[in-house]
This record gives structure tokens, sequence and C-alpha cells, in this order.
């Protein structure tokens, strides 16, 4: 089942690195926080008609307390990148947002008492190497607008530790189901703070390319990604997701190259190389190092 799980978490960092290029495109048109809102309502819509219709399973109260509590650690990681976009390079913000490459591992440890294994260790900083090639720019000072975007890989953090928390512990469909429910109801009141709804041409709601990325990413990037994420998580470490999770932007790296011509240099391709090479090498198991260790002994 392990392997079953990686392959999925893979698929899932696959389609959101791929509809990054449409969701890029799509807030040309609706502010973030809207589009999000909307989208993640969507997919509670989805989610709702299948648990009513194939589920029906009662809700509990520590389900509904587990569900918001993984939908307000989604939610804060998405807030704490848009605001921090504003002030930061998209560049910038990839490897910062990357780095819970090395923050799951962290609290992993400090919360659920797991502590990573050499080879995961050694994977999380070839990752997070592979990461600064494939996104840094060259510039490194820090802003503040990276130091929210750290907040959002944090934030990130928190929601892959919690699921493998609360995966076991409740229905996968339900669970997700209300942590989507949340992250849109928490979206929609914050664009309507924060966002001047006044300036959304009407003409934007019948754009066919903002209802496409609405619809791809409510489905795919949505309900069928957090889906998987939150009933794979049971099956495998937090530290595994989060490094197989670090070839999102090596897939929408792909995907621009493929659907814009967005040349990839040299550096970048390293980059990617270093990030599947840390995952691969967290996949070994811990024994074969042994068996070299006592060789070299002997």
């Amino acid at each position: 089942m392990n392997y079953k799980a990686d392959i999925s978490l893979l698929f899932v960092a696959f389609v959101w690195g791929a509809t990054f290029v449409v969701v890029q495109d799509a807030i040309a048109f609706l502010p973030p926080l809207m589009f999000n809102g909307v989208r993640f309502a969507i997919a509670s819509v989805l989610l709702w008609a299948w648990v009513l219709i194939f589920e029906r399973k009662p809700l509990d109260r520590q389900l509904i307390c587990a569900g918001l509590l993984l939908g307000i650690w989604l939610c804060l990681g998405y807030a704490f990148q848009t605001i921090g976009l504003l002030y930061t390079t998209s560049s910038k913000a990839g490897f910062i947002t990357g780095l819970n490459v090395v923050i799951v591992p962290f609290l992993s440890f400090i919360i659920l008492k797991r502590r990573p294994s050499f080879n995961a260790v050694v994977g999380s900083i070839l990752a997070t190497c592979g990461l600064y090639l494939l996104t840094a720019s060259g510039d490194m000072s820090i802003n503040k607008g990276d130091v929210f975007v750290f907040l959002c890989a944090i934030a990130f953090a928190l929601h892959i530790v919690t699921t493998s928390i609360y995966a076991t512990k409740f229905s996968p469909i339900l669970l997700t189901t209300i942590q989507v429910q949340t992250v849109s109801i928490i979206c929609f009141i914050c664009s309507y703070l924060f966002e001047d709804w006044s300036l959304i041409p009407l003409s934007t709601f019948f754009e066919f390319d903002v209802w496409l990325a609405l619809l791809i990413t409510a489905l795919f990037a949505t309900t069928i990604a957090f889906f998987i994420q939150t009933h794979f998580q049971q099956y495998t470490s937090p530290t595994r997701v989060a490094l197989i999770f670090a070839l999102e932007p090596v897939f929408a790296a792909l995907t621009a190259y493929i659907w814009n011509d967005e040349y990839l240099q040299q550096a970048a391709l390293f980059g990617a190389g270093l990030i599947l090479l840390g995952m691969i090498l967290s996949e070994l198991p811990q024994h074969i190092w042994q068996r070299k260790k006592s060789a070299r002994l002997s």
C-alpha cells in the first residue's frame, strides 16, 4: 500500500503543478481570494453530493472539529502565500513555500514524536537545494513578503502533519468535504473584507478561460487531489508526503515550458533532478545504508 500511496500522492503533485499555469491565467480576471472561494465552493458541492448519495455516514463533533482545523491550516497557507506575492517575486515564493519539505520532519518529530529516517533527512536536504536551483532568481534578500510566504510554508506543513493525525481516525471523504467547505467560507469572507468586488467587471463571469480554470481546479486540483491526500496519508509518513509534494514546482516548470514556451535554464533542470533524487533516496530501504556502514566497519 505504501507504493500505491506514493504514486497517488505523486499524481496530486502533478495535478497541482500542471494547473499552476491555468490558475495564473485565471487570477488575471478574478481576485485570488474570490477565485479560491468559488473554486473550493464548487469542490464542496461535488463532495457533498458524493457524501449524500454514496457515503451517508453521520457527522460527529470530533470529525467537524478535525475538518475545521485542516481547513484553517489550508486556508492560512493560501492566504499568506497570496499576501506574500504582493511584496516578493513568484520565484522566491516558490522556493520559500517549498521549504515545508524541511519543516514537516521537524514538526513531525515535535508533534507526532516520529524521528525521520536518515534517508528522509538527506532526501529533504537534496530537495531543498533542488528547490533553490529551480526557483531562485539570484535575489535572496529578505522582505516582508518573504516572511508571509514562510508563514505559508509553516501552515502547509501543519496541514500535512495534521492530516496524518486525523486520516486514520475519520472517513477520508467526510474529512475532505468539511475542510474544503471551510476553506471556501473563509476565502469568501476574506475576499469580501479585503478585495474590492466593485472593480470586477461583470463580463469576467462570462469568460470561458475563467470558468475552465475554476472547473479544472475544483474537480482535479481540489476535490480529487485533497481526497487522495487525506485518504493515502494514513499509509505513509508526513516527511515522505512533503518530499513528494516538493515535485510540484518541477511539474509546474515543465507545464510552463510546454504550455507557454518558458525557457528552463540548466540550473533549473539540475534543481529538478536534485528534487527527484531526494525523493528516490527517501524511498530506499534503511537497511541498505546499515549494510554499507557495517561493511566499512568490518
